[in-house]
């Protein structure tokens, strides 16, 4: 994608705003920045570059059905829905589809048994000739939520973040009384959550097994058995690979393409009135309050793996669960409500081409505009900026 271009009407006039204010503050955390977007982690060994390379042929590999593709499915290959700019990077418009039911008691029910954990549309032409048809929303649901495909870059970086650095972050009870009370997510066991929407998954071997499980219809040594819930049996002949499908080792050489993945370069403008603006920009990012819950850095623990080894991250989130008001409800999960949802990771940012959980916010200012719930405070704050600033904390937003 074309990365958003500044607004002209704003820079004719950004030197007479800019020019007395400070420069922008030198990049701080370079060594975990590629050379461009997709690229692995710099400080990598040869044996673990040999690893990423491994894990990416494997992570952009087609499947046929006599590999053990569907029979139900959404895409061939992971690189379908993380692509955008580049191999493992972000989704575009297109969209997973989640079904859940929540009962009067607060009890949430995920559907696994009926397919809603995700909706796979799409059928092998081997199933279909066998009778087999494309899932469906099932009929228990009474929520349904649309994700786009998260970016994979830094992951490995979020994974290695201590769990005891998240836990000291929230505040779920708003004792600071900030009007912000973020909640850790758990996943099916009770491990601190980072990935996915809903804070559910702790982490990339669970994120490598569940994808290709799930979104590939591939089995694998966790879950051997075919899951297609658009007949009450698999007719004879509907999948002709054995199961499992796949081994650990491609599972692991996934998690680790995504574990090395590097975080893309800072698209930083190159003029100094532009630079100078951005700062500005930067500064009101955290007085309205936006990085109450974006928070600009993390730090990685102690980790073998040097490039991963307690490297500071601009991830822009603290990796907590937020309500964002019932405009963004959705569906439940075992630890988040339906307008709960982790704080999205900012890092990155200007490589993405549509925003928010569900992709339905085009630019920035409509993603801004869309945060109701314990975001709303700052939403107000941002709408009272001057003009000038308000564009300045987008022009900021659009180099991360």
């Amino acid at each position: 994608m074309a990365v958003l271009g500044w607004k002209s009407s704003v820079l004719a006039v950004a030197p007479l705003l800019w020019s007395a204010c400070a420069a922008p503050p030198p990049e701080m955390v370079p060594e975990i920045r590629s050379a461009a977007v997709g690229d692995p982690l710099p400080g990598l060994t040869p044996e673990q570059l040999a690893r990423f390379e491994a894990g990416k042929a494997a992570f952009s590999k087609i499947y046929t059905p006599e590999e053990g593709l569907g029979p139900t499915f959404n895409e061939n290959t992971c690189n379908a829905c993380h692509s955008m700019p580049n191999i493992g990077g972000a989704g575009g418009e297109e969209y997973d589809i989640h079904a859940t039911f929540q009962g009067d008691d607060g009890r949430c029910d995920l559907l696994d048994a009926h397919g809603g954990g995700n909706v796979r549309t799409r059928v092998t032409e081997v199933a279909a000739s066998a009778g087999v048809g494309p899932e469906t929303i099932p009929s228990e649901a009474n929520q349904r939520g649309y994700f786009t495909a998260p970016p994979m870059w830094g992951r490995g970086l979020m994974e290695a973040i201590p769990d005891a650095t998240i836990e000291a972050l929230a505040d779920p009870d708003d004792e600071n009384r900030d009007g912000i009370s973020g909640r850790v997510g758990r996943d099916a066991l009770g491990r601190v959550g980072r990935y996915r929407r809903k804070a559910d998954v702790n982490n990339l071997g669970d994120i490598a097994s569940g994808g290709v499980l799930v979104e590939l219809g591939i089995t694998t040594p966790q879950h051997p058995e075919e899951m297609v819930f658009s007949v009450d049996a698999l007719p004879a002949g509907a999948d002709p690979a054995p199961d499992p499908e796949t081994g650990q080792a491609t599972l692991d050489a996934i998690a680790d393409f995504i574990r090395f993945m590097g975080v893309p370069p800072r698209n930083m403008p190159t003029d100094p009135a532009q630079q100078t603006q951005v700062a500005v920009g930067e500064r009101r990012f955290v007085e309205v309050g936006c990085a109450a819950c974006h928070t600009p850095t993390l730090t990685t623990g102690p980790n073998p793996v040097a490039a991963l080894d307690r490297k500071p991250v601009p991830l822009y989130s603290n990796l907590l669960l937020h309500d964002m008001g019932p405009a963004s409800a959705n569906v439940c999960s075992p630890a988040a409500s339906p307008s709960e949802f982790r704080t999205e990771i900012l890092m990155g940012l200007a490589m993405r081409s549509v925003y928010m959980h569900d992709g339905k916010a085009p630019t920035l200012w409509e993603a801004i505009a869309q945060h109701g719930g314990e975001g709303e405070a700052s939403v107000k704050a941002f709408n009272a900026l001057p003009e000038l600033e308000r564009h300045a904390l987008i022009a900021f937003l659009l180099t991360l």
